[in-house]
């Protein structure tokens, strides 16, 4: 193991099991719960995605003998903090953070660290503080997935015309999913093999948004393009709507990430061509579990780290899957995010 991996194993270990990571910011913990209370801080419960993860986390935390408050912000950095504040003041015994931007919620991190509150940042990084510990998936590679995908479907002869539909730009998560997609698409761009038309950002990642953006492109290239690299489903949900206006959904690759139901429902239809499939009930339960372990100041082991700007934050990285039409049955509907029924309509 990497002698930095393992110093920051050894500091976070020793730092729940001693209390220092209390300690050390001059507060004292929480008074002992029967049941430890956990504070959930979301950025939003408007996509599909979301609310299954509060779901999924709500009963692992349960089935730990653990009770969870959850506050949706919608997407609002004031009124994240706020519900961080009001979380702080119901003495939680650790906070889990799913941050609308990652430099906003730094604020949040200090004010739980000063009330002796450890802090979990559940899939996006919270950037510019000392954050105690970061569970996520491997933000780059599914970046790299879904420019992979495109790029073993390039055109025999010329170039693939391409457009690029970013996430938001207050959120760590869309810089990293487009870092992964630069490691692969850069050589193709240098070697001629791919063109990029058009790229743009999607304002708090909503799939209006993203219509736009296509529809901005169509309007000054025309519809000769041949994919979108949109970053998530919603977005590539808004692309396909512009496509669909134009005649031309089915038409064209489309990517996307998360595997929410309607973009399932798409690769069916063959309106949308793949989705990076992010195992949530993985991703909750093990976020619950070291939610737990944090609150009751128990040993937490992660083996990677991710560097914040302020500190190497402790990391744990999940697996992802490439999901098209031919493999949903092999992977999200065996796994039951989705039922046959409701992806094939059977």
């Amino acid at each position: 193991m990497n002698p930095r991996i393992l110093l920051v194993l050894v500091s976070c270990i020793l730092s729940v099991l001693t209390g220092l990571t209390l300690s050390r910011r001059g507060a004292e913990a929480p008074a002992v719960r029967t049941r430890p209370l956990i504070g959930l801080s979301m950025d939003t419960l408007k996509e599909e995605r979301w609310q299954k993860d509060r779901d999924l986390f709500v009963a692992a935390a349960g089935k730990l003998g653990a009770d969870v408050e959850v506050l949706s912000a919608n997407s609002s950095d004031t009124r994240q903090l706020a519900d961080v504040e009001a979380l702080i003041t119901r003495k939680v015994d650790a906070l889990v953070i799913i941050p609308k931007d990652a430099a906003a919620m730094a604020k949040a991190v200090n004010l739980a660290h000063q009330a002796g509150i450890p802090v979990l940042a559940y899939d996006r990084l919270i950037t510019g503080c000392d954050l105690d510990l970061y569970i996520t998936f491997d933000n780059v590679k599914v970046g790299e997935l879904q420019a992979k995908f495109l790029a073993d479907r390039l055109p025999a002869t010329g170039t693939m015309r391409l457009l690029r539909i970013y996430g938001a730009k207050t959120d760590n998560n869309a810089k990293l999913f487009k870092q992964g997609q630069d490691n692969i698409l850069q050589p193709l761009i240098a070697a001629g093999k791919v063109e990029v038309l058009h790229e743009d950002w999607a304002d708090d990642w909503k799939p209006e948004n993203a219509k736009k953006i296509i529809n901005a492109a169509i309007t000054k290239h025309g519809p000769g393009f041949d994919a979108i690299l949109a970053s998530n489903d919603g977005t590539a949900g808004g692309a396909i709507q512009a496509l669909t206006e134009e005649g031309i959904a089915g038409k064209v690759l489309v990517t996307g990430q998360d595997a929410d139901l309607a973009a399932c429902q798409r690769l069916v239809q063959g309106t949308q061509t793949m989705t990076v499939y992010k195992p949530l009930h993985l991703l909750s339960q093990q976020a619950a579990e070291l939610a737990v372990r944090l609150a009751r100041r128990r040993p937490v082991i992660a083996r990677d780290v991710s560097p914040n700007g302020e500190v190497d934050v402790p990391s744990v990285f999940l697996p992802i899957h490439a999901v098209t039409k031919d493999n949903l049955r092999e992977t999200v509907i065996r796994d039951g995010l989705r039922s046959e029924k409701d992806v094939f309509g059977q």
